[in-house]
């Protein structure tokens, strides 16, 4: 049962997610493998932990600056790439750093190093910056600055080495600022799970979340206008990934599209934001529906899929009163319904602050990275294109067949269709990269539009179906204006512009085969 706002504290929580970098180091002239795992803390959280028993001895103190720098179009970010020059008492280091996919559940990037004399960077043929950019390498300019206050302690976790580092300062874009308050724990040697372990004793201390953003993603985003909301971004999948990777990744796209929903809707409460955390949860359980086959009996597995199928329903409260605040007008019901929609969101805020949440999370990224699933994935899976011409085929069919007979059927049957749907959509989507060409381009645009025109059509009348329920739970069944929200007149209509629907979807070609 997850808490509510009645019995659980509201705290804002840190967030862990775990980062696998390739740093050349010039000196040493070789790779050098870091693991990390950052979490995202509040001042009050970083006092707490940092004057707990939990680190032994005196850290380590530096003050630090960064200077980031790109194109005026921003060619390096659009690229994966950034530059800054960081400046830590005398020295000067400037650092390139390419950002890759995730790989077997970690993220891996590449570093470049160097020390360098003032502020301005050295693009020379030591890093790939000078032949990507070509003569556009005389318009990089600074774009934003960090800078923090950093607390280095080396920590024994179950036999492993783990540095602990705490960062708090600020990012600044113009006239524009944002705090910054995080924890990165570095695997120095020993094993990955050690991270996760230290991680759960750290939130036992100060509550803690997965977090999502670097420091050069926080400057990027305060540089450009404020956001309501983070729609998923698209998924790029490698043609020989296998099966298990490809599942990697595209969860921890869904972790990342939630995290930053979900800060926004702790911040303000934004309708658009909690929808886009919603979407994230339900793109969440549509992968691990997809990708059933790979962790067939994991009870851990069935575990996340019930804990998340839980928190959205809380958010799912919340957004339906959104729903019916947006038709209703102005008056004694339209009031009623925001007092009904303040409540609900204290629940969705002390729900996404509760340990359960924190717990699931950190669990879940740890299950992802190093989980039993994935001794066996490989064999059962086999490469993602094969994998997903299988899927994609399974729930067309679903689709064909649940609105064959779409005119006659009952809500719960349409409701039914509409969430495979969801789930076709959401397997194109992921899939996608995975099949490339001209013609495979124009059929994938042509079919997941026809599948978001029968959603959109099958959403209205879920809403229609919902709505009476929703009403009867708020003690509005006597209300004329609350009864003129369900909107029985329309519905005939709805079912037969989504069966026309279903129709041009039926036709639209695959863009798999």
């Amino acid at each position: 049962m997850w808490a509510t706002a009645e019995h659980a504290a509201r705290s804002q929580v840190a967030r862990p997610s775990l980062w696998c970098e390739r740093s050349v180091d010039r000196a040493k002239g070789y790779d050098v493998p870091e693991i990390e795992l950052k979490l995202d803390v509040t001042p009050e959280s970083a006092a707490a932990i940092a004057t707990s028993e939990l680190f032994a001895g005196e850290p380590e103190r530096r003050k630090m600056k960064a200077i980031y720098f790109d194109t005026p179009d921003r060619a390096l970010s659009a690229a994966g790439f950034s530059l800054r020059i960081r400046t830590s008492g005398q020295s000067r280091v400037q650092t390139v750093k390419a950002d890759g996919a995730a790989s077997a559940g970690l993220f891996v990037r590449s570093e470049w190093e160097m020390d360098v004399e003032g502020e301005t960077p050295v693009l020379d043929h030591t890093t790939p910056i000078r032949a990507m950019l070509g003569t556009a390498c005389d318009t990089v300019a600074p774009v934003f600055e960090v800078s923090v206050e950093r607390r280095i302690w080396n920590v024994e976790e179950e036999g492993s080495r783990i540095e602990v580092v705490l960062d708090e300062g600020k990012v600044r874009s113009g006239k524009r600022k944002e705090p910054i308050c995080e924890i990165e724990l570095e695997l120095k040697e020993g094993r990955p799970a050690a991270l996760f372990s230290l991680a759960r004793k750290v939130d036992a201390i100060a509550p803690v979340h997965i977090g999502v953003l670097s420091k050069s993603a926080r400057g990027y985003r305060l540089a450009k206008k404020p956001r309501a909301a983070f729609k998923a971004e698209a998924i790029v999948l490698e043609p020989r990934l296998e099966a298990r990777a490809a599942f990697q990744q595209i969860a921890h796209a869904c972790l990342r599209q939630f995290r930053l929903n979900e800060a926004l809707v702790l911040a303000e409460r934004g309708p658009e934001a909690l929808h886009q955390a919603r979407v994230a949860l339900r793109r969440l359980r549509s992968a691990f529906s997809l990708f059933a086959p790979l962790y067939e009996g994991d009870a851990q597995a069935v575990a996340f899929r019930h804990e998340l199928r839980e928190l959205a329903a809380i958010l799912g409260e919340a957004r339906n009163l959104d729903v019916l605040i947006a038709r209703a007008g102005p008056g004694d019901l339209h009031d009623r319904l925001q007092t009904a929609r303040s409540q609900a969101y204290a629940d969705v805020e002390a729900a996404l602050a509760s340990p359960q949440a924190r717990a699931l999370m950190i669990d879940l990224m740890e299950w992802l990275a190093l989980g039993p699933w994935l001794a066996e994935a490989d064999a059962r899976g086999g490469k993602a294109r094969s994998f997903a011409e299988a899927a994609l085929d399974r729930y067309r069919r679903k689709v064909k067949k649940g609105g064959s007979r779409l005119k006659k059927a009952d809500d719960e049957a349409r409701h039914e269709l509409r969430k495979n749907a969801k789930k076709l959509r959401y397997a194109a989507e992921f899939f996608s990269s995975l099949f490339t060409g001209k013609k495979s381009r124009r059929r994938t645009e042509r079919f997941i539009a026809a599948l978001e025109d029968m959603q959109d059509r099958l959403g209205l009348l879920n809403d229609l179906a919902t709505a009476p329920g929703e009403i009867e739970k708020l003690g509005l069944s006597d209300d004329p204006q609350a009864q003129a929200l369900v909107g029985a007149d329309v519905k005939p209509e709805l079912i037969a512009t989504a069966a026309e629907a279903h129709e041009t979807f039926v036709d639209t070609k695959r863009f798999w085969r």
